[in-house]
């Protein structure tokens, strides 16, 4: 199968920064699409960002100029560059994956989830 590690959460204020990998491992040639969602307390899980294996990229509104997803084909990583940060951006980030080409016969094409990885924006 395949797994999704997260890491790099936690406190930030305000206007910072932060930056969180997420690797892909197991029995993975190539992945057609990788992204992130994340989940407020209260709310449903949403689209933050994602981007295809030929580099389309999307955004939610919310975080456009804010955000990039920079990706590495080769290593089955991505991560999730984050600017400007606002409390509105609290959440549990999730990353995800989609459409996995693999050498093992039992082996899914997904949707794949990371363990999830909390951040909070506070002063």
């Amino acid at each position: 199968q395949v797994q999704l590690a997260e890491s790099g959460g936690g406190l930030v204020q305000p206007g910072g920064s932060r930056r969180f990998p997420c690797a892909a491992s197991g029995s993975v040639l190539s992945i057609y699409i990788m992204g992130w969602y994340r989940q407020a307390p209260g709310k449903q899980r949403e689209l933050v960002a994602t981007i295809t294996r030929d580099g389309r990229i999307a955004y939610a509104d919310s975080v456009k100029g804010r955000f990039t997803i920079p990706r590495d084909n080769a290593k089955n990583t991505e991560s999730l560059q984050m600017n400007s940060l606002k409390p509105e951006d609290t959440a549990v980030y999730y990353c995800h994956a989609d459409g996995v080409d693999s050498f093992a016969y039992s082996t899914t094409r997904g949707p794949y989830w990371g363990q999830g990885t909390q951040v909070t924006v506070s002063s």
